[in-house]
């Protein structure tokens, strides 16, 4: 069977595109990633895409000053030249329209350092630790185009710590995001994971939280 070509988008270091590499390298994995590509030419991930023989590109948004529609179209063309058919944000720094969202509708999904709908946008950790919540998380999640919207494909949730910081409260969500974004992934690429409205319907077994979160070794 032939595996799900995904995109991975982003703009930084791309330790969860790194979680994906890892992932897509274990033989029985239904995903390969068949383009990194990223708005910033400087972005480590594209180091980390290259180290591991995997295809870049950069379509940098400072050259469409003030045209996101241009920009958004060359990224297009970018990812469906390498037949890309899911595509994963990873740390993009770019509010997507709704052009490019519907391009690539119930085929762009997103991971999101908290337990949505609760935290949508910046600094999840500080206004999760301000609003007392006793857990915290990450949600993976199809885009809409508003702001972390979308059906809900998968979340992890982590305690809040007595003497937690925003720091160390996010180095655990960003632990439980290595481990869920390759899972979720993997749900959409065996089929499983299906759009039914504004939900998302899983077939067949899943795993409990705690299994996803520190698999078998």
């Amino acid at each position: 069977m032939s595996k799900l070509k995904i995109g991975v988008l982003i703009s930084g270091r791309g330790s969860n595109l790194q979680a994906l590499i890892d992932a897509c390298a274990a033989p029985d994995f239904p995903a390969e990633i068949a383009l990194v590509l990223s708005n910033k030419a400087d972005a480590f991930g594209l180091e980390r895409a290259s180290t591991a023989g995997i295809a870049t590109a950069v379509v940098s948004h400072r050259d469409y000053p003030g045209d996101k529609p241009a920009f958004e179209a060359a990224m297009d063309v970018r990812l469906r030249e390498a037949g890309v058919e899911l595509v994963c944000l990873a740390g993009f720094m770019r509010l997507l329209s709704p052009w490019f969202v519907g391009r690539w509708q119930d085929a762009l999904i997103n991971i999101h350092p908290s337990l949505l709908p609760s935290f949508k946008g910046l600094d999840t950790h500080e206004r999760a630790l301000a609003t007392g919540v006793r857990f915290h998380g990450c949600t993976v999640h199809h885009v809409r185009p508003a702001m972390d919207d979308g059906p809900i494909i998968a979340q992890a949730a982590v305690p809040v710590l007595p003497g937690d910081d925003a720091h160390r409260l996010a180095d655990r969500v960003l632990e439980a995001e290595h481990k869920l974004y390759p899972h979720a992934v993997r749900l959409i690429a065996e089929g499983r994971a299906r759009v039914d409205g504004d939900l998302v319907r899983i077939d067949g077994p899943v795993p409990e939280l705690a299994t996803v979160l520190n698999p078998p070794l």
